[in-house]
């Protein structure tokens, strides 16, 4: 490794990053020098992650408002919970929105890989159109929607117009608003696609012969064949895609402001959030953040464990 002595920025870095590499080192050294590029992240956890977490699931069993000390009230904030109407109709928003937009998305973003996986032409310009509106996230899509979906001049209801359908309220109505941010979400299934699209590549090209040998049709060679080798694929954006869902916040907060119409937007995270920044109720907001993050886990594992059989990774090892 060629070290410039003239480069007296880069120089001193590239130099323990060498020396660090020294076979010759001494653990004790080496363990001096690790421990001291990762301080930085130790830091930023400790302060940023773990003290926060640590302080959330304190606040939880206490009244507190960010103003005042906190109270201990025990279980108190639990138990409210389960009495809060509103609590519950988050609940049943959020799922509503996770049951339909979790499978759709799923099977969107896998059809249009299977599509680019083909030998279609431009097929890499396609890739490249279908995955950059996935770069497009937060306030700036929220509102690229609001204007989409807007009921008097947004583009959805002109288009709709255009063969005789007269387009809904959208997002002013009780009906459609979940049915709109479900709609908005497919913007993002790019990401997924491409990730789908680096699974299919890795099916052995044998195995699609020998099914094709053997007069498989599609739906057999995609059921005992590609499904099974991108199942571990499958089951990653299976659960990253109900985290996301279960904390979908963003387009409820930006396009509606109060979880409206009739709490139709009022989603779980929503909810937390309006407790702990309008309310001032912080204890509250933190009971229901430890109670998502608890049924998270339980989905999670619950998925995971129900999937041992299902999922196929490469050498024949199931988990």
């Amino acid at each position: 490794m060629y070290l410039d002595k003239t480069d007296k920025i880069r120089y001193p870095f590239c130099k323990a990053i060498y020396t660090i590499g020294d076979t010759g080192m001494s653990s004790r050294k080496q363990s001096k020098y690790f421990y001291l590029f990762i301080a930085p992240w130790i830091v930023g956890f400790l302060a940023f992650t773990l003290y926060p977490l640590i302080a959330s699931l304190f606040f939880s069993f206490t009244k507190y408002d960010a103003v005042h000390p906190a109270t201990w009230i025990g279980l108190q904030n639990f138990i409210n919970l389960f009495q809060d109407k509103i609590f519950f109709i988050s609940i049943r928003q959020t799922l509503y929105y996770t049951l339909v937009s979790v499978p759709l998305g799923l099977l969107v973003s896998l059809s249009f890989a299977m599509l680019l996986n083909s030998c279609m032409r431009l097929k890499g310009m396609f890739r490249t159109f279908l995955y950059l509106p996935s770069m497009v996230t937060g306030v700036s899509l929220s509102l690229l929607w609001m204007w989409i979906l807007n009921p008097q001049y947004g583009v959805l209801n002109y288009l709709l117009s255009l063969v005789g359908i007269q387009g809904p309220q959208w997002m002013g109505s009780k009906v459609w608003a979940v049915p709109a941010l479900i709609l908005m979400s497919l913007w993002g299934v790019g990401e997924g696609m491409v990730l789908f699209l680096a699974a299919l590549k890795g099916v052995p090209q044998s195995l699609t012969e020998a099914s094709l040998l053997d007069g498989a049709g599609w739906w057999q060679r995609f059921r005992h064949v590609t499904l099974p080798m991108i199942s571990p694929i499958f089951l990653f954006q299976l659960i990253i895609s109900l985290i996301n869902s279960f904390q979908v916040f963003t387009q409820a907060f930006v396009m509606t402001k109060d979880g409206g119409p009739a709490y139709a937007t009022t989603f779980y995270v929503y909810y937390l959030y309006k407790n702990a920044f309008a309310n001032f109720k912080m204890g509250y907001a933190s009971a229901m953040a430890w109670l998502l993050l608890l049924f998270t886990m339980l989905v999670a594992l619950f998925i995971i464990k129900s999937s041992s059989k299902m999922v196929h990774y490469e050498g024949g090892a199931n988990t």
